[in-house]
């Protein structure tokens, strides 16, 4: 859960603004969306390229301040918020995924781009957000709705397909 409640500084005491929403639960989402906001765009950004990524955390954001009780009571309220604006925003046909720069990453194969793009979404969103984002299969999982395990093969299948695209040598 992100928070524990009640208060002990103020027991017995309703906060509630009468839409079962807490007076100090802005602090709590402001704090909690500050840390989430760059983790949500640098996801969408390999979902939904560098300005549907705009889009999409701007629909999880506006989604986030409505429910904001409901979202400050989920143990994972990043994963949830990714669902969201993945629901709520226009997949673009073909997502042109963000460059190193525009997202913090070092600099890359300039193969990996075209190599991400070929894979099917479900890969390509796993491993994505597992390796390029460094969010844990449990995250993913909830945040894809499907299991770890699922979230474990999709991200295997994707390494060994881009390792193929890419030519890339494992050994050991």
């Amino acid at each position: 859960m992100w928070r524990d409640r009640p208060d002990p500084a103020f027991p017995g005491v309703d906060r509630s603004d009468g839409d079962g929403n807490d007076q100090d639960d802005g602090d709590e989402l402001t704090q909690l969306l500050a840390e989430a906001q760059p983790r949500l765009w640098r996801a969408f950004a390999g979902a939904r390229g560098p300005d549907g990524a705009d889009e999409a955390v701007g629909e999880a954001l506006a989604w986030a301040w409505e429910h904001r009780a409901r979202l400050l009571a989920m143990d994972n309220p990043v994963g949830y918020l990714y669902r969201v604006g993945l629901s709520r925003s226009t997949p673009r046909r073909r997502p042109e995924l963000p460059s190193a720069a525009d997202v913090g990453l070092p600099h890359i194969e300039p193969g990996l781009v075209p190599a991400l793009q070929r894979l099917p979404i479900r890969q390509r969103s796993a491993v994505w957000l597992v390796h390029g984002c460094g969010w844990s299969y449990a995250e993913v999982a909830e945040a894809l709705g499907v299991s770890t395990s699922t979230v474990g093969t999709h991200t295997s299948r994707a390494l060994d397909a881009l390792r193929q695209a890419l030519e890339v040598q494992v050994h050991g």
